[in-house]
Protein backbone atom coordinates (compact mmCIF):
# COMPACT_ATOMS: atom_id res chain seq x y z
CA UNK A 1 0.00 0.00 0.00
CA UNK A 2 2.80 2.47 0.65
CA UNK A 3 4.35 1.80 -2.91
CA UNK A 4 1.04 1.74 -4.73
CA UNK A 5 0.50 5.55 -3.09
CA UNK A 6 4.37 6.81 -3.77
CA UNK A 7 3.98 5.93 -7.15
CA UNK A 8 0.36 7.74 -7.10
CA UNK A 9 1.92 11.20 -5.63
CA UNK A 10 4.93 10.79 -8.41
CA UNK A 11 2.80 10.71 -10.84
CA UNK A 12 0.46 13.66 -9.65
CA UNK A 13 3.57 15.91 -9.13
CA UNK A 14 4.60 14.76 -13.00
CA UNK A 15 1.19 16.11 -14.06
CA UNK A 16 1.77 19.45 -12.16
CA UNK A 17 4.86 19.67 -14.08
CA UNK A 18 4.01 18.99 -16.87
CA UNK A 19 0.82 21.48 -16.82
CA UNK A 20 3.18 24.39 -15.58
CA UNK A 21 5.42 23.68 -18.53
CA UNK A 22 2.49 24.27 -20.68
CA UNK A 23 0.62 26.77 -18.90
CA UNK A 24 4.38 28.78 -19.01
CA UNK A 25 4.68 28.29 -22.57
CA UNK A 26 1.10 29.84 -23.06
CA UNK A 27 1.89 32.67 -21.00
CA UNK A 28 5.43 33.44 -22.98
CA UNK A 29 3.81 32.73 -26.33
CA UNK A 30 1.41 35.25 -25.10
CA UNK A 31 3.80 37.74 -24.01
CA UNK A 32 6.14 37.24 -27.39
CA UNK A 33 3.50 37.44 -29.55
CA UNK A 34 2.21 40.89 -27.84
CA UNK A 35 5.79 42.36 -28.12
CA UNK A 36 5.67 41.10 -31.49
CA UNK A 37 3.13 43.72 -32.26
CA UNK A 38 4.51 46.65 -30.09
CA UNK A 39 7.76 46.14 -32.42
CA UNK A 40 5.17 46.09 -36.00
CA UNK A 41 3.72 48.96 -33.98
CA UNK A 42 6.96 50.99 -33.55
CA UNK A 43 8.07 50.12 -37.22
CA UNK A 44 5.12 51.81 -38.50
CA UNK A 45 5.86 54.59 -36.40
CA UNK A 46 8.88 55.00 -37.84
CA UNK A 47 7.99 54.51 -41.15
CA UNK A 48 5.78 57.21 -41.37
CA UNK A 49 8.35 59.70 -39.96
CA UNK A 50 10.56 58.46 -42.54
CA UNK A 51 7.91 59.61 -44.84
CA UNK A 52 7.62 62.86 -43.32
CA UNK A 53 11.25 63.03 -43.37
CA UNK A 54 11.65 62.70 -46.81
CA UNK A 55 8.85 64.85 -48.19
CA UNK A 56 10.68 67.83 -45.96
CA UNK A 57 13.72 66.39 -47.94
CA UNK A 58 11.85 68.15 -51.48
CA UNK A 59 11.78 71.54 -49.17
CA UNK A 60 15.10 71.76 -48.77
CA UNK A 61 16.42 70.38 -52.15
CA UNK A 62 13.81 73.60 -53.29
CA UNK A 63 15.96 76.03 -50.91
CA UNK A 64 19.33 75.05 -52.57
CA UNK A 65 18.57 75.10 -55.80
CA UNK A 66 17.13 78.63 -55.04
CA UNK A 67 20.36 79.59 -53.38
CA UNK A 68 22.36 77.84 -56.48
CA UNK A 69 20.35 80.31 -58.79
CA UNK A 70 21.31 82.90 -56.73
CA UNK A 71 24.99 82.40 -57.70
CA UNK A 72 24.15 83.48 -61.25
CA UNK A 73 24.63 86.71 -59.64
CA UNK A 74 28.65 86.40 -61.02
CA UNK A 75 27.24 85.57 -64.45
CA UNK A 76 25.23 88.20 -64.49
CA UNK A 77 28.16 90.57 -63.29
CA UNK A 78 30.24 89.48 -66.27
CA UNK A 79 27.47 90.23 -68.60
CA UNK A 80 27.13 94.19 -67.16
CA UNK A 81 29.99 94.95 -65.39
CA UNK A 82 31.59 96.10 -69.10
CA UNK A 83 28.57 98.53 -69.78
CA UNK A 84 29.23 101.06 -66.90
CA UNK A 85 32.01 103.55 -66.73
CA UNK A 86 33.74 105.66 -64.36
CA UNK A 87 33.32 109.58 -65.35
CA UNK A 88 36.32 111.79 -64.54
CA UNK A 89 36.06 115.90 -64.81
CA UNK A 90 38.01 118.78 -63.71
CA UNK A 91 36.03 122.11 -62.34
CA UNK A 92 37.68 125.50 -61.55
CA UNK A 93 37.97 124.53 -58.04
CA UNK A 94 39.57 121.20 -58.56
CA UNK A 95 38.09 117.33 -59.88
CA UNK A 96 35.16 115.12 -59.84
CA UNK A 97 34.45 111.81 -60.23
CA UNK A 98 31.57 109.19 -60.40
CA UNK A 99 30.10 106.12 -62.53
CA UNK A 100 27.83 106.14 -65.64
CA UNK A 101 26.01 103.74 -67.97
CA UNK A 102 25.88 103.22 -71.68
CA UNK A 103 22.79 103.55 -73.51
CA UNK A 104 21.26 102.79 -76.85
CA UNK A 105 18.93 105.41 -77.79
CA UNK A 106 17.63 104.62 -80.74
CA UNK A 107 20.57 103.92 -82.11
CA UNK A 108 23.21 106.48 -80.22
CA UNK A 109 25.49 105.19 -78.00
CA UNK A 110 25.46 107.66 -74.76
CA UNK A 111 26.38 107.50 -71.06
CA UNK A 112 23.60 108.52 -68.03
CA UNK A 113 25.26 109.55 -65.24
CA UNK A 114 23.93 111.96 -62.42
CA UNK A 115 23.58 115.88 -62.86
CA UNK A 116 25.95 116.56 -59.69
CA UNK A 117 29.17 114.31 -61.60
CA UNK A 118 29.40 116.64 -64.10
CA UNK A 119 27.89 119.81 -63.18
CA UNK A 120 30.42 122.55 -63.16
CA UNK A 121 33.01 120.84 -64.88
CA UNK A 122 35.49 122.40 -67.39
CA UNK A 123 36.39 119.11 -69.17
CA UNK A 124 35.49 115.28 -68.69
CA UNK A 125 36.58 111.95 -69.34
CA UNK A 126 35.06 108.42 -69.38
CA UNK A 127 36.77 105.20 -69.20
CA UNK A 128 35.54 101.92 -69.93
CA UNK A 129 36.17 98.77 -68.01
CA UNK A 130 38.95 97.41 -70.63
CA UNK A 131 40.72 100.88 -69.14
CA UNK A 132 40.12 102.84 -72.24
CA UNK A 133 39.61 106.31 -71.60
CA UNK A 134 38.23 108.93 -73.98
CA UNK A 135 36.78 112.88 -73.99
CA UNK A 136 33.37 113.57 -73.10
CA UNK A 137 30.49 116.22 -73.32
CA UNK A 138 27.72 116.82 -71.75
CA UNK A 139 24.28 116.66 -73.97
CA UNK A 140 21.89 117.64 -71.33
CA UNK A 141 21.12 117.80 -67.70
CA UNK A 142 18.03 117.82 -65.89
CA UNK A 143 18.90 119.01 -61.96
CA UNK A 144 15.42 118.42 -61.02
CA UNK A 145 15.97 114.56 -61.53
CA UNK A 146 19.41 114.59 -61.00
CA UNK A 147 20.26 113.49 -64.70
CA UNK A 148 22.48 113.82 -67.23
CA UNK A 149 23.42 112.53 -70.79
CA UNK A 150 26.81 112.22 -72.07
CA UNK A 151 28.67 111.97 -75.15
CA UNK A 152 31.83 110.03 -75.53
CA UNK A 153 34.55 111.35 -78.32
CA UNK A 154 36.27 109.57 -80.76
CA UNK A 155 35.84 105.74 -79.10
CA UNK A 156 35.09 102.73 -81.35
CA UNK A 157 31.93 101.14 -81.71
CA UNK A 158 33.14 98.08 -80.01
CA UNK A 159 33.61 99.68 -76.59
CA UNK A 160 29.61 100.38 -76.18
CA UNK A 161 27.60 97.48 -74.32
CA UNK A 162 24.76 99.58 -73.84
CA UNK A 163 22.13 98.35 -70.95
CA UNK A 164 18.45 97.86 -71.40
CA UNK A 165 16.15 100.24 -69.06
CA UNK A 166 12.79 99.02 -68.24
CA UNK A 167 9.87 100.49 -66.13
CA UNK A 168 10.86 101.10 -62.68
CA UNK A 169 7.14 101.35 -61.58
CA UNK A 170 6.93 97.15 -61.00
CA UNK A 171 9.46 97.81 -58.17
CA UNK A 172 7.94 96.70 -54.82
CA UNK A 173 9.47 96.99 -51.17
CA UNK A 174 11.46 93.76 -50.74
CA UNK A 175 12.39 93.55 -54.57
CA UNK A 176 16.29 92.23 -54.81
CA UNK A 177 18.42 95.05 -56.72
CA UNK A 178 22.24 95.22 -57.04
CA UNK A 179 24.23 98.80 -57.63
CA UNK A 180 27.31 98.57 -59.77
CA UNK A 181 29.71 101.72 -59.80
CA UNK A 182 33.03 102.84 -58.91
CA UNK A 183 32.71 103.92 -55.45
CA UNK A 184 36.33 105.58 -54.14
CA UNK A 185 37.55 104.86 -57.76
CA UNK A 186 37.12 101.29 -57.64
CA UNK A 187 35.62 100.22 -60.83
CA UNK A 188 33.70 97.70 -60.97
CA UNK A 189 32.34 97.13 -57.74
CA UNK A 190 29.16 95.45 -57.40
CA UNK A 191 27.00 95.80 -54.11
CA UNK A 192 23.68 93.79 -53.59
CA UNK A 193 20.99 94.73 -51.58
CA UNK A 194 16.78 95.18 -51.49
CA UNK A 195 14.38 97.93 -52.36
CA UNK A 196 13.81 99.30 -48.90
CA UNK A 197 11.18 101.85 -49.79
CA UNK A 198 9.16 103.74 -52.56
CA UNK A 199 8.80 106.99 -53.23
CA UNK A 200 10.90 109.20 -51.58
CA UNK A 201 12.16 112.92 -52.11
CA UNK A 202 15.59 114.24 -51.47
CA UNK A 203 16.98 117.88 -52.07
CA UNK A 204 19.99 118.87 -53.37
CA UNK A 205 19.79 122.61 -52.10
CA UNK A 206 22.68 123.61 -54.00
CA UNK A 207 21.45 122.02 -57.51
CA UNK A 208 17.33 122.46 -57.17
CA UNK A 209 17.55 125.97 -55.05
CA UNK A 210 15.23 123.99 -52.30
CA UNK A 211 12.78 122.14 -54.86
CA UNK A 212 12.33 117.82 -54.38
CA UNK A 213 13.96 115.42 -56.34
CA UNK A 214 10.77 113.41 -56.00
CA UNK A 215 9.79 109.78 -56.82
CA UNK A 216 13.01 108.26 -55.97
CA UNK A 217 14.20 104.42 -55.00
CA UNK A 218 15.48 104.09 -51.44
CA UNK A 219 17.97 101.24 -51.26
CA UNK A 220 20.01 98.89 -48.69
CA UNK A 221 22.85 97.97 -51.45
CA UNK A 222 25.85 100.10 -50.03
CA UNK A 223 26.01 103.04 -51.80
CA UNK A 224 29.51 105.31 -51.77
CA UNK A 225 30.99 108.23 -53.40
CA UNK A 226 31.79 107.09 -56.23
CA UNK A 227 29.14 105.25 -57.10
CA UNK A 228 26.85 107.83 -58.26
CA UNK A 229 25.18 107.69 -61.33
CA UNK A 230 26.31 104.04 -62.03
CA UNK A 231 22.88 101.51 -62.42
CA UNK A 232 20.59 100.06 -59.91
CA UNK A 233 19.65 96.82 -61.59
CA UNK A 234 17.21 94.12 -60.81
CA UNK A 235 18.61 90.44 -60.84
CA UNK A 236 17.27 90.15 -64.33
CA UNK A 237 20.52 92.90 -64.70
CA UNK A 238 17.74 95.51 -66.55
CA UNK A 239 18.07 99.23 -65.52
CA UNK A 240 15.63 100.29 -62.35
CA UNK A 241 17.56 102.77 -61.64
CA UNK A 242 20.86 105.16 -60.80
CA UNK A 243 22.08 105.63 -58.01
CA UNK A 244 22.02 108.95 -56.95
CA UNK A 245 22.69 109.91 -53.21
CA UNK A 246 23.61 108.41 -49.30
CA UNK A 247 22.61 109.97 -46.35
CA UNK A 248 26.07 111.08 -44.84
CA UNK A 249 27.14 108.88 -41.72
CA UNK A 250 24.29 106.25 -41.97
CA UNK A 251 24.26 102.47 -42.86
CA UNK A 252 22.31 100.67 -45.44
CA UNK A 253 20.18 103.48 -46.76
CA UNK A 254 21.04 104.72 -49.79
CA UNK A 255 18.43 106.60 -52.97
CA UNK A 256 18.44 106.12 -56.88
CA UNK A 257 16.53 108.16 -58.93
CA UNK A 258 14.13 105.57 -60.64
CA UNK A 259 14.15 104.28 -64.64
CA UNK A 260 10.46 106.14 -65.37
CA UNK A 261 12.48 109.70 -65.00
CA UNK A 262 15.78 108.23 -67.50
CA UNK A 263 12.60 106.85 -70.05
CA UNK A 264 10.47 110.12 -70.16
CA UNK A 265 13.50 112.70 -70.05
CA UNK A 266 16.12 111.22 -72.06
CA UNK A 267 15.07 112.15 -75.77
CA UNK A 268 14.22 115.87 -74.43
CA UNK A 269 18.01 115.93 -72.89
CA UNK A 270 19.79 115.28 -76.13
CA UNK A 271 17.61 117.03 -78.38
CA UNK A 272 17.51 120.02 -76.18
CA UNK A 273 19.28 120.12 -73.33
CA UNK A 274 17.37 120.06 -70.90
CA UNK A 275 13.85 118.71 -69.38
CA UNK A 276 10.84 121.07 -68.48
CA UNK A 277 8.23 118.89 -67.62
CA UNK A 278 8.25 119.03 -63.94
CA UNK A 279 4.42 120.01 -62.66
CA UNK A 280 4.36 122.79 -60.56
CA UNK A 281 1.96 123.74 -57.32
CA UNK A 282 3.41 127.32 -55.98
CA UNK A 283 2.67 125.79 -52.43
CA UNK A 284 4.97 125.55 -49.04
CA UNK A 285 4.51 123.55 -46.23
CA UNK A 286 4.47 120.20 -44.15
CA UNK A 287 3.60 116.80 -43.23
CA UNK A 288 0.22 116.32 -41.30
CA UNK A 289 1.09 114.85 -38.13
CA UNK A 290 -1.30 113.87 -34.61
CA UNK A 291 0.23 116.72 -32.77
CA UNK A 292 0.42 119.08 -35.54
CA UNK A 293 -3.90 118.02 -36.21
CA UNK A 294 -3.87 119.22 -32.18
CA UNK A 295 -2.28 122.66 -32.76
CA UNK A 296 -4.20 123.47 -35.77
CA UNK A 297 -7.68 122.38 -34.37
CA UNK A 298 -8.06 120.05 -37.43
CA UNK A 299 -9.53 116.18 -37.00
CA UNK A 300 -7.36 115.13 -39.75
CA UNK A 301 -3.54 113.74 -38.91
CA UNK A 302 -2.56 113.20 -42.47
CA UNK A 303 -1.84 115.17 -45.47
CA UNK A 304 0.23 118.30 -46.63
CA UNK A 305 -0.25 121.16 -44.41
CA UNK A 306 -0.02 124.42 -46.27
CA UNK A 307 1.82 127.27 -44.59
CA UNK A 308 2.49 129.58 -47.61
CA UNK A 309 1.35 130.26 -51.53
CA UNK A 310 3.21 131.82 -54.15
CA UNK A 311 1.88 134.88 -54.84
CA UNK A 312 0.28 134.54 -58.47
CA UNK A 313 1.22 131.23 -58.67
CA UNK A 314 -1.34 127.82 -59.54
CA UNK A 315 -1.92 126.89 -55.83
CA UNK A 316 -2.99 131.08 -55.55
CA UNK A 317 -4.47 131.58 -58.47
CA UNK A 318 -7.07 128.08 -57.38
CA UNK A 319 -7.74 129.80 -54.33
CA UNK A 320 -5.77 127.43 -51.98
CA UNK A 321 -5.25 128.90 -48.59
CA UNK A 322 -2.61 128.76 -45.46
CA UNK A 323 -3.67 125.73 -43.16
CA UNK A 324 -4.98 124.44 -45.59
CA UNK A 325 -4.60 120.41 -45.68
CA UNK A 326 -4.29 118.81 -49.23
CA UNK A 327 -5.40 115.25 -49.32
CA UNK A 328 -5.84 114.74 -52.63
CA UNK A 329 -5.42 114.76 -56.02
CA UNK A 330 -7.79 113.66 -58.68
CA UNK A 331 -8.50 111.21 -56.33
CA UNK A 332 -5.56 109.74 -55.03
CA UNK A 333 -5.26 110.14 -51.52
CA UNK A 334 -2.26 111.90 -50.90
CA UNK A 335 -0.57 111.37 -46.61
CA UNK A 336 2.61 113.55 -46.43
CA UNK A 337 4.45 115.46 -48.80
CA UNK A 338 6.59 112.41 -50.58
CA UNK A 339 3.53 111.33 -52.05
CA UNK A 340 2.32 114.72 -53.14
CA UNK A 341 5.81 115.38 -55.03
CA UNK A 342 5.88 111.83 -56.48
CA UNK A 343 2.30 111.81 -57.82
CA UNK A 344 3.12 115.41 -59.38
CA UNK A 345 6.02 113.55 -60.82
CA UNK A 346 4.61 110.72 -61.95
CA UNK A 347 1.47 111.16 -63.12
CA UNK A 348 1.13 115.23 -64.53
CA UNK A 349 2.68 117.42 -66.56
CA UNK A 350 3.18 121.61 -66.67
CA UNK A 351 -0.40 123.24 -68.07
CA UNK A 352 -2.55 119.80 -66.84
CA UNK A 353 -5.28 120.49 -65.01
CA UNK A 354 -5.69 118.39 -61.68
CA UNK A 355 -8.69 118.33 -58.72
CA UNK A 356 -7.07 119.02 -55.40
CA UNK A 357 -9.13 117.60 -52.59
CA UNK A 358 -8.46 120.37 -49.31
CA UNK A 359 -9.42 119.75 -46.08
CA UNK A 360 -10.06 123.84 -44.63
CA UNK A 361 -11.61 123.92 -40.70
CA UNK A 362 -12.56 120.55 -41.02
CA UNK A 363 -14.25 120.45 -44.10
CA UNK A 364 -13.01 118.82 -47.30
CA UNK A 365 -13.59 120.87 -50.61
CA UNK A 366 -12.51 120.11 -54.29
CA UNK A 367 -10.64 122.84 -56.25
CA UNK A 368 -9.39 122.88 -59.77
CA UNK A 369 -6.18 123.98 -60.21
CA UNK A 370 -3.98 124.36 -63.78
CA UNK A 371 -0.66 122.78 -62.73
CA UNK A 372 2.50 125.31 -63.58
CA UNK A 373 6.07 124.86 -64.52
CA UNK A 374 8.81 124.43 -62.24
CA UNK A 375 11.15 127.48 -62.37
CA UNK A 376 13.85 127.53 -63.91
CA UNK A 377 17.39 125.74 -61.67
CA UNK A 378 19.72 127.97 -60.23
CA UNK A 379 22.75 127.99 -62.93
Amino acid sequence: MVEHRAGTSTAVVALVLVAGLLIGGLVTSYVFMRRINELQSDLGNLSSQLSHISGNQTFYNQTITVYQNETALAEMYQKTKDSVVLIRGNTNSGSVQGSGFIYNMSGSMVVVTNNHVVHGTTSLSVTFADGNGYSAVVNGTDPYSDLAVLTVIGAPESEFKPLIVVNSSTLKVGDPVIAIGAPYGLVGSMTTGEVSALGRTITEEQYTGGFTIANIIQTSAPINPGNSGGPLLNFDGKVVGITAAIIENSQGVGFAVPSNSILREIMALVATGSYDGHSYLGVRGMDMDYFRAQEMGVNVTYGWAISETVAGGPADNAGVEANDILVGINGYQIHNGDEMSSYLEEKTLPDQSVILAIVRNNSQLDLMLVLGKRPPPPA
